[in-house]
């Protein structure tokens, strides 16, 4: 799919690559270079959402009266292609794309009134408390139970692989409500102040050594009725809504990046009195990369149309989840295979925004093997691949 820019929309990229040239520190940039995963650390992170906010940029896909941009499909498609030219840092994903989006459409006013410019500002960190540790892909299986006392929830249960919640000051989570019934329909969708007493949250260590993810313990901890979101036992339309947000990114752009990264690599590696780039057996393998990422982009675009048009991602979200995390991780292990034994190593120090130590290797493929490791997860988080198959098998092709 080739999109052609007008006039306008080049002078566009012109003013964002401009703008982010000159807001982009040396900090900033630090940070960004040592990303390995999905999530940034907290404090580049929100650091660069800061400064998005002060520009009115921080999200670009939310309608102009709830503090977007007003930008058209194809400027923030040119926005989100300079961030990664730019190697901006990453933003908390949570807060920005899936609880603002959800509560744009189905929050009540007072609720977008209060949480929207907190999520925009950064005043709000937010997790997600969905999956549980007998309720994973099969998510209606939960069993956290909220019980209703007085204007109150009563919360009691546990939640699992949640991301980041060692920093989030608020949780969306579904929780049950009622036992009678179908089990999604005994699901209701709540807030969560996580300096509520009775908020336990505990570590869980990844492959590849960050603390990225947690286990949080729920012990009669109140939460307000009137941080429900949609009506009771109707958390799972809620839930839905949210996940076609969670489940579309787009990935492509990321990919370019790391395959980028790798031929430089192969360029700077001998091999047979030339270098690893001209080698057939690694061009093909580049190649073969590049013609599925360019699949998964057209596939991308499709559902920027559905979005353009005001709806949501819809069901193709899932088809999109499977070809990026899938082409993702085989364009990580490209790039593991370029960087040879310089993959082996284990420099966490040289990892840390703010270090300055000379790294074991080419600086470039410090963060390799480690993204490696952690994007394992990409084919489990939000829905297995497998799941995800179904949805595109019912929703789509209507088997």
């Amino acid at each position: 799919m080739d999109i052609r820019l007008s006039a306008e929309d080049q002078a566009f990229r012109q003013m964002v690559r401009d703008w982010l040239e000159s807001a982009m520190t040396p900090e900033l940039r630090d940070g960004a270079r040592k990303r390995t995963s999905l999530w940034q650390d907290i404090e580049t992170s929100m650091a660069w959402q800061r400064i998005l906010h002060e520009k009115g940029w921080a999200a670009p896909d939310w309608p102009e009266e709830h503090g977007g941009t007003g930008w058209g499909i194809i400027q923030r498609y040119i926005f989100a292609q300079e961030c990664v030219r730019a190697e901006t840092p990453g933003l908390i994903p949570m807060s920005l794309k899936m609880c603002g989006p959800m509560l744009i459409g189905h929050g009540t006013e007072a609720q977008k009134a209060y949480y929207l410019p907190r999520i925009l500002s950064g005043e709000d960190i937010w997790c997600q408390g969905y999956s549980e540790p007998g309720a994973g892909s099969d998510l209606a299986s939960l069993k956290t139970m909220a019980v209703g006392d007085g204007d109150d929830y009563v919360v009691n249960g546990t939640k699992i692989w949640t991301s980041y919640a060692q920093h989030a000051n608020m949780m969306f989570a579904l929780v049950r409500t009622s036992t009678g019934g179908k089990q999604q329909e005994g699901i209701s969708f709540l807030l969560i102040d996580m300096a509520s007493p009775g908020i336990t949250v505990k570590p869980i260590i990844n492959l590849a050594g960050a603390h990225e993810l947690n286990q949080v313990f729920f012990d009669d901890v109140r939460v307000p009725k009137a941080n429900r979101v949609g009506p009771e036992n109707g958390g799972w339309t809620v839930a839905k809504y949210l996940l076609e947000f969670e489940r579309f990114g787009m990935g492509s752009i990321e990919i370019n990046r790391t395959l980028e990264k790798a031929e430089t690599l192969a360029r700077m590696t001998p091999a047979g009195g030339a270098t690893l780039a001209d080698d057939p057996a690694f061009a093909a393998k580049l190649s073969q990369l590049r013609t599925a990422n360019m699949a998964l982009e057209a596939t991308e675009q499709r559902v920027m149309a559905s979005l353009s048009a005001g709806g949501p991602p819809g069901a193709a979200s899932s088809f999109v989840n499977i070809l990026g995390a899938e082409t993702s991780q085989r364009a990580d292990e490209l790039g593991v295979e370029v960087c040879g034994y310089f993959a082996a190593p284990w420099q966490p120090e040289a990892l840390e925004p703010g270090v300055n130590r000379e790294p074991v290797g080419p600086e470039l493929a410090v963060p390799l093997l480690p993204s490696c490791l952690s994007n394992r997860m990409r084919t489990i988080a939000g829905g297995s691949s497998e799941i995800q198959r179904n949805i595109v098998a019912k929703a789509i092709l209507g088997l």
